[in-house]
């Protein structure tokens, strides 16, 4: 009776492929679990002890709509010292996600195509959609490098946007500095908007992170705090780009997300002080534990960021290959949820030493098999 109420706009996408996931690690007894895109580490004592103090002297109101002073002005100044842009504004969104929607709201009109590269994060097709966009998949197999001639041919009238996220999820790959100054200055010439997702820059492992907005001072980024502080639940994320643009996401904000919460921003102002470089040896040391552990029985790009790895499977489909894995107790991601191949599969090493351990040795029996 009530199906004919739903909006059109929500039948372009399906539910989350990685929530059917979760919600079958939440039937299954001590599985193996390598398929959480959240840091295993809680959130630092400092952190913690800002919200609490921020709860108790009464700071629980609604926020600022662009964000409290305590938070942006630390987060401006960062920014401004980093690139010096002339007209770089920022606001504080309700998460990263939060930042991804506003941004498709205020640039993507119905019909305008927007440039994503295979495989993406699963988001990304799905808001696209929502904004009544057009995704056009730019296919990086085997490496996952970009090739900025494929984006220019890729390019057309209806062009509205290119979307990039380094470190990748679910790749792990990173953008190198030819990659992140050819596609920048591309965007530049052909006035195209470009939005830089880089929620886990600060998982970088082997060269120093380069943002596209280095060499293009329009580029919108995205950034906040739940991957590298593990504040994945306190949906405190941040957006900064041209004034135009981001005065834009604001007053969408206003009638969307409000504001980010009130505690989290003043704990997420503490976060900026807390260094976080132990934990950040630690993932470089649990991606060779990885790597190592399955290079030699699987094909699988070295990644130089995030957490997590992207073999190939063996047999040809990651969804198949992914039901033998979790009928052996170990859960992973298929990866025909980020892309449109069906050939590999995600592996988070967000985790404890002795889970990413089981789970090499219940990879290494697949393979074998």
């Amino acid at each position: 009776m009530t199906a004919h109420w739903i909006a059109d706009r929500t039948r372009v996408f399906d539910s989350s492929g990685i929530r059917k996931i979760f919600d079958l690690a939440a039937q299954m007894k001590d599985p193996i679990n390598l398929s959480i895109g959240q840091p295993d580490f809680d959130v630092p004592e400092p952190v913690k002890e800002a919200c609490i103090e921020a709860i108790s002297t009464g700071k629980n109101g609604y926020a600022l709509t662009q964000g409290m002073p305590v938070l942006r002005d630390k987060l401006t100044a960062q920014v401004a010292a980093e690139y010096g842009h002339a007209d770089r504004k920022l606001f504080v969104s309700s998460g990263t996600s939060g930042g991804l929607v506003l941004t498709m709201l205020s640039l993507v009109n119905p019909g305008d195509e927007v440039i994503v590269f295979d495989p993406y994060f699963v988001m990304y097709d799905s808001l696209v959609r929502l904004a009544g966009g057009v995704p056009v998949k730019i296919d990086t197999y085997p490496d996952f490098r970009i090739d900025v001639q494929k984006v220019a041919d890729a390019i057309t009238p209806k062009t509205k946007l290119i979307l990039l996220n380094s470190p990748a999820n679910p790749t792990g790959v990173t953008l190198s500095a030819a990659e992140a100054e050819g596609i920048a200055r591309l965007a530049a010439e052909k006035n195209i908007a470009l939005l830089s997702d880089e929620i886990y820059r600060k998982f970088t492992y082997d060269e120093p992170f380069v943002s596209p907005a280095r060499f293009n001072e329009q580029t919108i980024v995205i950034d906040g705090f739940s991957k590298s502080y593990a504040m994945t639940g306190w949906r405190v994320g941040y957006v900064h780009g041209p004034a135009a643009v981001i005065d834009t996401m604001i007053k969408l904000q206003q009638y969307s997300f409000v504001c980010a919460p009130q505690p989290a921003q003043w704990a997420a102002a503490a976060a900026m002080d807390v260094p976080m470089e132990s934990h950040i040896a630690e993932y470089r040391r649990k991606r060779d534990l990885l790597v190592d552990g399955i290079s030699d029985l699987y094909e699988v790009v070295k990644p130089g960021g995030a957490f997590y790895v992207y073999p190939k499977a063996p047999g040809g489909s990651g969804a198949a290959f992914v039901e033998k894995a979790i009928a052996n107790n170990l859960l992973i991601i298929p990866g025909n949820i980020f892309s449109q191949r069906d050939s590999h599969f995600r592996i988070s090493y967000a985790a404890a030493d002795s889970v990413i351990e089981r789970g090499i040795e219940v990879l290494r029996k697949l393979a074998k098999k």
